[in-house]
């Protein structure tokens, strides 16, 4: 690796010598160059001189300075800058230790390691990354790199110093703007998202791997060799699922290796488990309801018809309705056995009923006819002795 700043560390009286590495290489992600689609050649990128017209050769450009809300730009040069009073051009000057749960990782911005420079210095580097990692703590300081000073941060890391850069807090932007109104959080919701974290266990950083980067290789090799890409095969869409509990319990399945189900990819709303039986149970109840109010029904319906027959045939009718209701509640518990327990005992009850106030109507049409033939002999009796 090559060295892009060499400075100090100024803890206390203490001054460390360090060079700079970076700790992070963004050579290996995908990037692209322009071209110019009708002939494939590359789009240069030349400084053009906004009052002339004129490219700008490399050497002619300087810097200068825009105030906010101006359009004055003001010429700074390197002796400009180099006259500045800036303690931290050359220093990374630590002014506190703080707990690494305070740094907020919003305000992370690029990663250097350290090195000691000089055998002189490989001691005092040591003492400070010992010292970092018994006392669990992280140092906040500044440091000017490249022309502008910034916050950093000190840790230990694999037994070598690690300075991060970080952004002042007033970079860091509000996140009123984007926070949601009250939402109510379920504690079942809650315990299944805690649970859905656990299952997915731990990350193996050997596993992890660009797949975009990958794919954009294989195109190329595949255009190189003039042969036409594999369009890979379109990822099956989930259904939409509504019910984040229902969610939450496929995720923790899936998860866990389980199998989330075939009739779930295809509907649209997802039931939350337990509710089929729920729903089942609650179906059951409701036929028992309404055979027991048949049989309610049907009672009522033979006490009317007991009330015109006889008492002997109100008896009778009373025993067949026990019967029947005996009949009902030993026929099977399932919502079918009850609706043909219910309806032959409603049927048996009915054509009862049916009889017994028939034979009472006959009973009673008879009695008016005797009436009527006494209530003759008796005229007729007086006629004679008259």
């Amino acid at each position: 690796m090559r060295s892009i700043w060499n400075g100090s560390i100024s803890f206390g009286l203490v001054t460390i010598p360090v060079k700079t590495y970076s700790a992070t290489d963004r050579t290996s992600s995908v990037s692209f160059v322009r071209i110019h689609e009708k002939d494939g050649a590359p789009v240069q990128y030349r400084k053009i001189c906004e009052l002339d017209g004129n490219e700008v050769p490399n050497e002619e450009v300087g810097k200068g300075y825009q105030p906010p809300g101006d359009d004055t730009i003001v010429p700074i040069t390197d002796d400009d800058l180099s006259q500045l009073p800036m303690p931290t051009a050359k220093t990374l000057s630590i002014l506190s230790f703080v707990d690494p749960t305070e740094i907020d990782p919003l305000q992370m911005d690029k990663s250097y390691y350290l090195a000691p420079n000089g055998a002189s210095a490989a001691k005092p580097y040591t003492l400070l990354r010992e010292a970092l990692e018994h006392h669990r703590k992280v140092a906040i300081g500044k440091v000017a790199m490249r022309g502008r000073e910034s916050l950093a941060m000190l840790r230990a890391h694999d037994g070598a110093l690690v300075m991060h850069q970080l952004l002042w807090p007033d970079q860091i932007r509000p996140a009123t703007e984007v926070v949601p109104d009250d939402v109510e959080i379920r504690e079942n919701e809650m315990t299944l998202a805690e649970t859905l974290m656990d299952s997915l266990g731990e990350l193996d950083p050997a596993e992890l791997h660009d797949d975009y980067r990958e794919a954009v290789e294989e195109l190329v090799a595949a255009k190189l060799e003039g042969t036409e890409p594999v369009a890979p095969a379109p990822a099956a869409s989930g259904a939409q699922v509504i019910d984040l509990t229902a969610a939450l319990e496929k995720s923790v399945r899936a998860a866990r290796g389980g199998d989330t189900g075939a009739e779930s990819e295809s509907a649209s709303v997802t039931p939350l488990r337990g509710r089929k039986a729920a729903k089942k149970s609650a179906a059951g109840s409701g036929t028992a309801k309404k055979s027991g109010t048949g049989q309610q029904a049907t009672a009522r319906k033979t006490g009317a018809a007991t009330k015109r027959a006889p008492a002997k045939k109100t008896a009778e009718t009373k025993t067949a309705a026990k019967t029947a209701a005996k009949k009902s509640a030993a026929a099977p518990k399932t919502a079918g056995g009850r609706t043909k327990a219910a309806s032959a005992a409603a049927q048996s009850t009915s054509s009862r009923g049916t009889a017994a106030a028939t034979s009472g109507k006959s009973q009673k049409s008879t009695a008016k006819k005797t009436a009527a033939k006494k209530t003759t002999t008796k005229k007729t009796g007086k006629r004679s002795s008259a």
